[in-house]
């Protein structure tokens, strides 16, 4: 592609391009711009597909030609799926349309993908399975070093696909495809952790362990992280031997398809990544195909739990991160203005679109009085299109979303919550027609009311009084949820009681959204995991979860074996 970027849109379309390359679901090209030009060229890059192929028209990215602004596509073009390394139209007679959230202008249609494309898309990865799992480490090593190599080439394209689909802003884009991208750099160091074991159980007798592959595999992601997810389970489940069936969400699978034919550039061979859409017909077929070994989910509680429980009755590994209500509690001796900062960041970033979002804020003892200050400093951050200048949030993912907020908000009012800042009915003059709300901060709630006890998802934050820290700890224990908390203070002795006592997976000390780095595992619990299951994605866990452990006893009996020294001495035929 790079020695095609200057060539003009007529001879791009005289061009047979590859598949993988020209198809993607972005559909919109544009040449590259900075953030602060005025005009930007919308290119389209047809592609001609081989004789191989159904011969379709398709657009497509590039690492240097991306969307950079929210402005109306002409003629979106339909999402595909993604089977045998190559782009394939699909046949759906169900479409899904796909909206900008800032201007709820169409970008794509996305396919309920047919049931021939959905059991094509396994038949694919299960056909690619023994030769895959045959593979030498090293050698899916070397392909996964160039899958991070190409990532990092296409960052920006990446982050461009999530702001114009999901709604980010582009900086917190670029964030959600770090996260995923150091998911894979952290795969590339496979060779030091699945390393085997073997002991001498007795003489001329030793046992050796090790891990195998599960066979086909399949991820099922949120609207939320459309980066992050899908590379919590391609780099860890491919590089240890399986191949993979990917189901985006239909909100935004555009940074998923471009992982896909990053992969395909990289060398993953046909088969190895499969992509299909669609949206409960299809979660129900990954549940039931019985060739599908094991799922990943991220999303609500109540999906999660119907994938945890069905896919576990048909015998499938289930790993389902679900639902948070996260606390951070904040004491009188903590850096107060670090803390602040903290807390509206974690609390709005995203739009509160994150299942470790900063949602709930315990105020311990004086604490109660800065409530006001936090206001302050979420009124001083700029909510606009994820691609202007300077935006701190977006919007929410769609009009639905929008309304269940504001709807959950006016239940506070009803139950006797104060409304300190509210964000509903407000939106940035160039974008009167997006799915806004602004930073909203509720105050003097308690834990019988529905905004405490529901997982709001969007820029709301509520806060709690608390007079001591012992009625913090009991407060946030009695919640349901365990995904993630934290504590603000200078007292060490503080901090160590609170992350010992406290019973949320994943605990942070002065920092407010304490999600582990690759290396370690993601550890939510209680309700935040379907069925008190273990919470396994990524790290050592996410290895085991991909893998299946084997034992062999070998006995090789030392007089059988055959010398390999010659004899010199005169035979006596004893």
């Amino acid at each position: 592609m790079a020695a095609r970027r200057a060539l003009s849109t007529r001879t791009l379309q005289s061009l047979s391009l590859r598949p993988s390359v020209a198809a993607t679901t972005r559909h919109i090209a544009r040449m590259p711009q900075s953030h602060n030009s005025g005009k930007i060229a919308v290119r389209r890059l047809h592609a001609t597909t081989s004789h191989l192929q159904a011969a379709t028209t398709t657009a497509a990215s590039s690492p240097s030609s991306y969307p950079t602004s929210h402005e109306q596509v002409a003629q979106p073009v339909d999402t595909t799926n993604f089977l045998d390394n190559k782009f394939v139209p699909s046949q759906a007679t169900q479409w899904i349309d796909l909206h900008d959230p800032a201007t709820n202008n169409l970008v794509t249609r996305v396919p309920q993908s047919t049931d021939a494309e959905l059991s094509a898309a396994v038949d694919s990865a299960e056909k690619a399975f023994p030769a895959w799992r045959a593979t030498s480490l090293l050698h899916r090593q070397q392909l996964m070093f160039k899958y991070v190599a190409l990532i990092r080439e296409n960052w920006d394209r990446l982050a461009a696909s999530i702001t114009l689909e999901q709604g980010k802003t582009f900086a917190d884009a670029k964030g959600d495809v770090l996260r995923g991208l150091q998911v894979a750099e952290t795969a590339c160091g496979i060779t030091t952790q699945i390393t085997g074991e073997v002991l001498e159980v007795a003489k001329d007798m030793e046992t050796r362990s090790y891990r195998e592959p599960l066979g086909v595999v399949a991820a099922i992601c949120p609207f939320n992280f459309p980066a992050m997810i899908p590379l919590w389970t391609i780099p860890i489940a491919t590089i240890t031997g399986n191949t993979c069936v990917i189901k985006p969400s239909e909100r935004d699978p555009g940074a998923t398809m471009i992982l896909a034919e990053l992969a395909e550039k990289a060398g993953f061979p046909p088969g190895v990544i499969n992509i299909i859409h669609g949206s409960a017909k299809t979660v129900d077929f990954i549940i039931d195909e019985p060739r599908i070994k094991a799922i990943s989910f991220v999303g609500s509680n109540k999906a999660g739990e119907y994938i945890y429980t069905r896919g576990s009755a048909n015998g499938k590994r289930v790993q389902a991160n679900l639902g948070a209500k996260n606390h951070a509690a904040v004491l009188p001796d903590c850096n107060k203005n670090h803390a602040l900062n903290a807390i509206a960041g974690a609390a709005f970033g995203a739009a509160g679109q994150r299942c470790m979002a900063l949602s709930t804020l315990v105020l311990v003892g004086e604490t109660k009085d800065w409530a006001p200050e936090i206001a302050e400093r979420a009124k001083e951050l700029s909510m606009n299109g994820g691609f202007e200048e300077g935006a701190d949030l977006g919007p929410v993912i769609s009009p639905q979303a929008k309304e269940r907020i504001e709807n959950i908000i006016a239940t506070a009012e009803k139950e006797g919550a104060t409304i300190l800042l509210d964000g509903r009915g407000q939106k940035p003059e160039k974008y009167p027609n997006g799915n806004w709300v602004g930073p909203t901060i509720i105050t003097n709630v308690t834990p019988e009311m529905t905004c405490y006890k529901e997982e709001i998802f969007g820029p709301v934050l509520v806060c709690l009084s608390s007079p001591s820290l012992d009625d913090a700890i009991a407060l946030i224990n009695a919640n349901e949820y365990g995904n993630g908390t934290a504590i603000f203070t200078r007292s060490g002795a503080t901090a160590t009681r609170f992350q010992k006592e406290i019973e949320a997976g994943q605990v942070g000390i002065n920092v407010p959204i304490p999600v582990p780095l690759p290396m370690f595992s993601f550890t939510g619990n209680k309700k935040s995991v379907a069925g008190g299951g273990a919470n396994t994605f990524y790290g050592k866990p996410g290895v085991q979860f991909y893998t299946q452990q084997k034992t062999v006893t070998s006995f090789w009996k030392a007089d059988d074996a055959v010398s390999t020294k010659a004899k010199v001495n005169m035979p006596t035929n004893q």
